[in-house]
């Protein structure tokens, strides 16, 4: 049983080789190779429906690819004999919803998980999650409910959640897609103080202001397939391929390419 925690030095956090998702007769991934090195950002930005999220919910194996291999930190997840339970330790992952427990306190939120899977005491559990609400500017809220908070303020819960479990490399799903635009910037502040700490993190993102500021790498995936990778500033200030310039107009300039589209009258 494959069982390794540590990276060797030198190795990606993250590898991704030849991988390939299908759901029936729809081929989501097709054939994607991506490397994350270890303190490394790399945001995924597409279209809607380009297989990002699938990507990166195949990371951490809440998605089996149809082939491929997926290695973090120089385990393979795809094994079939594979310790899953050990890699997703050292994985956080953060979701466009929040996912709290609204019965639960912010604190209780944080607890839960580090008592039933870490197997922590009380008073350890306890004093992490504080750490933690600390480090995203919310421990003012220990005492709050999930619906007494904002949703920038929830998300921001969730983020201090998945950290509290120790991981060393993170995850993030479109985090800010279902917020309201004015509590998107709190939670990528959070976010980049993550990556100036040196935490790996792979992101899909509409947010491209924010892989411009942030990411160290940046992806373009189109209709399952990563069509540009590089730099953040090569791929978002001179991007070499026609169908990523094409989507970064269209986001950066939202209404001028509707425009384009109104028929001629």
């Amino acid at each position: 049983m494959t069982t390794s925690t540590t990276s060797e030095p030198g190795r990606p956090e993250i590898e991704i080789r030849e991988l390939r998702k299908s759901f029936g007769d729809q081929d989501v991934l097709q054939g994607i190779d991506l490397e994350v090195a270890p303190g490394e950002v790399i945001c995924v930005i597409g279209p809607s429906g380009s297989g990002k999220s699938t990507l990166l919910r195949c990371v951490n194996a809440l998605e089996q690819p149809t082939s491929g291999r997926v290695l973090v930190g120089g385990t393979e997840v795809t094994d079939p004999d594979v310790d899953i339970d050990a890699v997703r330790r050292r994985i956080g992952m953060v979701f466009q919803q929040f996912n709290l427990f609204p019965h639960l306190t912010v604190t209780e939120n944080l607890v839960l998980p580090q008592r039933r899977v870490l197997r922590r005491g009380r008073a350890q559990a306890a004093a992490t999650a504080a750490e933690n609400l600390a480090r995203v500017g919310l421990a003012d809220k220990a005492s709050a409910y999930p619906a007494q908070l904002s949703g920038g303020q929830q998300q921001r819960v969730a983020i201090a959640r998945a950290l509290a479990m120790g991981p060393e490399l993170m995850l993030f799903d479109e985090p800010t897609s279902a917020l309201d635009p004015e509590l998107v910037g709190d939670v990528l502040a959070v976010m980049q103080l993550l990556a100036e700490e040196g935490m790996t993190m792979m992101v899909v993102t509409h947010e491209i202001g924010f892989a411009r500021e942030v990411a160290d790498q940046v992806a373009f995936m189109d209709a399952g397939t990563v069509v540009e990778q590089g730099p953040a500033d090569q791929v978002l200030d001179r991007p070499g391929h026609e169908r990523t310039r094409a989507f970064l107009s269209r986001v950066l300039n939202p209404l001028s390419a509707r425009v384009e589209q109104l028929p001629e009258t």
